[in-house]
């Protein structure tokens, strides 16, 4: 999550790509896709919904992603 949160883009898709889970859910923006959407990173919400990130998720301050 802290490298969708900080705009990580090749870091992010590294963990990705080692196997990371990109639901994976904690912390104040309950998971990777909300972080990024919140910061306006677009790139990173590009990688997170390409790799299957849940648009639905219900959980954090904002409840959801979108």
């Amino acid at each position: 999550m802290y490298a969708a949160k900080h705009r990580h883009c090749a870091i992010a898709k590294l963990l990705l790509n080692k196997g990371a889970n990109v639901n994976t859910q904690g912390r104040r923006y309950s998971n990777a896709l909300q972080a990024a959407s919140f910061k306006g990173h677009k790139a990173v919400v590009k990688l997170l919904l390409n790799k299957g990130a849940n648009v639905n998720t219900q959980e954090g301050y904002f409840g959801n992603a979108l």
